[in-house]
């Protein structure tokens, strides 16, 4: 995920929420869309956080001994100074990045197999 060549807000803003769901046209499904996009992302970083901290994790008999490794210091602050992913999915919203579809009603089931 690239979260670096973003406009995303880094802190908490008000948004006009009639400009929000104009796309989408309801303001409850925009809220899910934009909960379920941000649970994406919040896990894409997570993995991505943990695969750079797994790089430093050192293999130790006591866990009371702690190392503090500058390069991981770092990596943890600019996660932490990264947009959250809820800022993050409204920038796709706004962008036309985010894909979404509706299941149809009255969308052919499957057969049932006796």
């Amino acid at each position: 995920m690239n979260t670096k060549h973003t406009n995303a807000a880094k802190t908490t803003i008000t948004r006009d929420v009639s400009k929000l769901d104009q796309e989408i046209g309801n303001v409850y499904e925009t809220v899910a869309i934009l909960g379920k996009r941000a649970n994406q992302i919040s896990v894409q970083i997570k993995e991505e956080l943990n695969a750079k901290l797994e790089e430093f994790a050192v293999v130790g008999e006591n866990l009371e001994e702690v190392y503090e490794n500058r390069e991981q210091i770092e990596v943890s602050k600019h996660y932490e100074r990264m947009p959250k992913p809820g800022a993050l999915a409204i920038q796709e919203l706004q962008d036309g990045k985010l894909y979404h579809r509706r299941a149809e009603e009255g969308a052919p089931e499957a057969p049932k197999l006796d």
